[in-house]
């Protein structure tokens, strides 16, 4: 009997523990600079309809110098919920230049509620929940990335 709980609970555990690691399995090179802080992440790339409906949802953790990036064929209003994402997150909207539209920090987990930049945004970059406070980012900071796709 107890093999046949272990068993279930491994069968159930797998499911979740494959949602926290990069759909992908690659990551791109992402910088955040300020004036006098350049901060390098490494983040997955949302590029199709489907990895950005699915996003970060599930996810139970985000390595500190990662997160996920949504770019944009072409700039435009960006609206998010946080629908089945279990953990909070900081939620960068980067204009086509690289400037910073607006920051929303600690987004509620499983909320609907729906969190809108403030402009047109050419990408929008998720990190874990608090990173923007603990490196002191704000909208003077531009941020920049390389995607070979």
């Amino acid at each position: 009997m107890r093999a046949l709980f272990t068993a279930l609970a491994l069968s159930l555990a797998l499911p979740v523990a494959a949602c926290n690691k990069a759909e992908s399995g690659t990551t791109i090179p992402l910088t955040i600079a300020m004036a006098d802080k350049t901060h390098s992440f490494d983040v997955e790339v949302a590029r199709t309809e489907a990895e950005q409906e699915q996003g970060l949802m599930f996810r139970t953790s985000l390595p500190a110098n990662g997160g996920m990036l949504f770019p944009f064929a072409k700039p435009k209003l960006a609206s998010f919920w946080m629908k089945n994402t279990l953990i909070p997150l900081d939620m960068v909207f980067v204009r086509a230049d690289g400037s910073i539209d607006r920051i929303a920090e600690n987004t509620i987990p499983e909320s609907l509620e729906p969190v809108v930049s403030g402009g047109e945004v050419a990408a929008v970059l998720e990190l874990a929940g608090g990173t923007a406070a603990r490196l002191g980012l704000d909208e003077s900071a531009r941020v920049t990335w390389k995607d070979g796709k």
